[in-house]
């Protein structure tokens, strides 16, 4: 047997945790990202099956003489994100070289959302079954469409948005959201984000999918865009899937203001007892509920601008 040249590293956790520990991950796999795997349950009416339990979140640490000194740091990065919401212990597995990107690859399957969308990894090669399919390289851990938030947006983005419109995403993160918006039909989108490598993993999933011509990737977020920075300043749909705190802060920012008279702003990233404040702030600048979802302890809103 050859020697192994990867140390695989995983942790099984709930969906809520599932993106902030692949983001944790990230900062240390250098080879292949990060990957979620979730079991899959089927009925004789499906094709590509429903995720269903926990995700096993995993990826590989190259073997050489700094592996301890990186697998410590590693462990303290989690240990600190444990203070926050608890986490099991990592498990560690040697990898061969040539198996590391196959092992990789076989446990990241189409994730259907909505009525209409499904999530997929660039290689995987199934039957959409009429859904509309949306590509995200699991590797840019930036948001791959597991999390509950980036699921309800999905959601709300389906039911609202209307063809022909345009959209903004304030936070992109993957890229997700925007590459939906024009999947389902939109025109134009424009994607920002206050961190450059979510703005380069959103450039990359705009090509994936074949739709870079149509969403501006750009780095900044409400002012920037209110300042006329970008080539959109207001549309019909706008979608923040961030954290309430950083909701808040954009509302002070102008959040509202990019929504056009009649438009539908979409809010997720926010836990239960955060979305009556959110709603409150969101009435003070002329915005009224339309509709609330939940995801376990998360919550999504879609407002509609007076």
């Amino acid at each position: 047997m050859a020697e192994p040249r990867w140390l695989e590293v995983s942790l099984t956790v709930d969906e809520e945790l599932a993106e902030a520990v692949a983001e944790v991950l990230s900062r240390f796999t250098t080879q292949g990202g990060v990957a979620m795997e979730q079991a899959v349950t089927y009925d004789v009416y499906e094709v590509e099956g429903q995720p269903v339990g926990p995700i096993r979140v995993f990826g590989y640490l190259v073997v050489d003489a700094h592996l301890e000194e990186v697998r410590q740091r590693l462990e303290e990065a989690l240990w600190h994100l444990g203070q926050i919401q608890p986490l099991p212990s990592p498990t560690y597995r040697w990898v061969e070289d040539q198996d590391w990107m196959e092992a990789w690859k076989q446990h990241y399957h189409p994730l259907p959302i909505g009525e209409r969308l499904l999530v997929a990894p660039p290689w995987a090669e199934f039957d959409p079954q009429g859904r509309v399919v949306v590509r995200i390289d699991p590797s840019m851990a930036f948001g791959t469409g597991t999390h509950p938030s980036t699921q309800l947006s999905l959601e709300l983005l389906e039911h609202y948005l209307q063809p022909g419109q345009e959209v903004i995403d304030v936070g992109c993160g993957s890229g997700i959201l925007a590459i939906a918006a024009i999947k389902l039909r939109a025109t134009r989108a424009l994607a920002v984000d206050i961190d450059q490598a979510a703005v380069r993993a959103t450039e990359e999933n705009a090509h994936l999918n074949d739709v870079a011509s149509q969403i501006e990737v750009g780095l900044g977020s409400v002012r920037e865009i209110l300042q006329g920075r970008f080539s959109l300043r207001r549309t019909p749909i706008v979608l923040a899937n961030i954290l309430a705190p950083v909701i808040k802060a954009l509302f002070e920012d102008g959040l509202a203001d990019l929504v056009i008279p009649g438009g539908v702003l979409i809010l997720s990233g926010l836990l239960q007892e955060q979305a009556t404040e959110i709603e409150h702030v969101a009435k003070t600048k002329k915005l009224t509920p339309l509709e609330q979802r939940t995801s376990g302890d998360w919550v999504a809103l879609a407002l509609r601008k007076a």
